[in-house]
């Protein structure tokens, strides 16, 4: 059982840092959004922006598959719970929110600006939504 604890403490502290990241990096886009490309400004965010995915975002992203891959492993009859298949769903969209961040962050790297800082205002939200279905399925379980 000790091993299961210590499993589930690093899983929980990859959520954390995962969704650090994606609750920061939109907010760096916005301000990217309005750089003028190759600005001094348009060149930090871009290292920074590439930093954050590359050093955090997306390292913690797979330690959270993983762990959470184990966790299941260690105990395969929670996958009868109904909250667990909501849950997955909305890890996976907010997967999919990583890798669309991840998308965007090449398009600032090619100095393209496809969208306004509205587009990523509310793309700051999207993360901050699931989290909060997330946290309610794992501790209320309420199916």
């Amino acid at each position: 059982m000790d091993a299961y604890v210590w499993i589930k403490a690093v899983h929980v502290i990859a959520v954390i840092a995962w969704m650090a990241g994606v609750l920061y990096l939109p907010r760096l886009y916005v301000y990217h959004s309005d750089t003028r490309p190759g600005s001094p400004e348009s060149e930090m965010l871009k290292v920074m922006e590439r930093r954050l995915l590359r050093a955090i975002v997306t390292p913690a992203m797979i330690v959270v598959w993983l762990l959470g891959i184990a966790l299941i492993l260690w105990d395969p009859t929670i996958m009868s719970q109904g909250w667990l298949h909501a849950k997955l769903l909305l890890v996976l969209i907010l997967s999919g929110m990583t890798g669309a961040m991840s998308a965007w962050r090449k398009s600032f790297e090619r100095d393209e600006r496809k969208r306004q800082a509205k587009f990523y205002r509310v793309m700051n939200e999207v993360p901050t939504l699931l989290m909060i279905g997330i946290v309610i399925l794992v501790i209320v379980k309420p199916f």
